[in-house]
C-alpha cells in the first residue's frame, strides 16, 4: 500500500504540467490593412510564446503580408481575414511589409 507522501512527486508533476499548458496559450494580435497601410505599424509580444496573428484586409484589393525574418508570406484577399501562427520567437525586431504596396504597407513585430 502506498503511503500518502509517496504521491507528492506525482502531484508536483501534475501541477507543473498544468502550469506549462496554461503558459503555452498563444498571444492573440490583430493587424488591419486599411488604405494600403498596416494598422498598427508596430506590435509588441513577449519572447518565447506563440503568436496568433489575425490580419483583416479592409481594402477592396488584395495585399500580401510578407516577412523574411518570420518566414511568412500570405496573400489576404480584399475584404477578407486570415490567421497566421508564428513562433515562439526569440527577442528581436521582425520587419514585415505588403508586397503589393511596399511604399506604404510596412510594419514590425517587436519581441521582448
Amino acid at each position: 500500500m502506498k503511503r500518502p507522501f509517496d504521491l507528492l512527486p506525482l502531484l508536483a508533476l501534475a501541477g507543473f504540467i498544468t502550469a506549462s499548458s496554461a503558459a503555452a496559450e498563444p498571444v492573440s494580435l490583430e493587424l488591419l490593412i486599411r488604405d494600403h497601410h498596416f494598422i498598427p505599424e508596430e506590435l509588441t509580444v513577449p519572447a518565447g510564446v506563440k503568436v496568433k496573428l489575425t490580419i483583416t484586409n479592409e481594402d477592396a484589393t488584395p495585399e500580401e503580408f510578407e516577412s523574411r525574418s518570420l518566414k511568412r508570406e500570405k496573400i489576404i484577399p480584399g475584404k477578407r481575414q486570415v490567421v497566421l501562427s508564428i513562433g515562439p520567437l526569440d527577442p528581436g525586431i521582425h520587419e514585415f511589409f505588403g508586397e503589393f504596396h511596399e511604399a506604404t504597407a510596412k510594419g514590425r513585430l517587436i519581441v521582448q
